[in-house]
């Protein structure tokens, strides 16, 4: 059996490099996972929360907009004309047949009513 010793010295002497400058100290951990911290705080506020403030945006504004004799419905499914507002305009009268008047918050009301899209079975948004 022959050993091969010059190749046996060559993998001493790296061992021996290798002890002498031994490799620098692994990355904190926490600091590799900000970035992905960060990229998914990003990705959080596009898919979840800036859609989510654009349609409450888009319904605060339509409920603003609402004004006496318009057809809506509510979010319990009931259709009613409004007939008033309260004085601080959280609450709403709506008038749902000849004689009855039922009052709703502002927020109850879901939005526009839309026969036409009702009577061939659309949305009434």
């Amino acid at each position: 059996m022959r050993v091969n010793i010059s190749g046996l010295q060559h993998v001493l002497s790296q061992l021996t490099l290798f002890a002498q400058n031994p490799p620098k100290e692994a990355p904190n951990p926490l600091l590799q996972a900000v970035p992905m911290l960060v990229a998914f705080m990003v990705m959080f506020y596009l898919i979840i929360l800036r859609p989510q403030q654009k349609e409450t945006a888009r319904r605060q504004e339509l409920l603003n907009t609402l004004k006496k004799n318009d057809k809506v419905l509510t979010a319990g499914g009931i259709i009613g004309t409004i007939v008033d507002f309260s004085g601080d305009g959280s609450r709403v009268t709506l008038r749902v047949d000849d004689g009855t008047r039922i009052k709703f918050t502002r927020s109850s009301i879901q939005g526009p009513y839309n026969e036409k899209a009702d009577a061939e079975g659309g949305d009434s948004k």
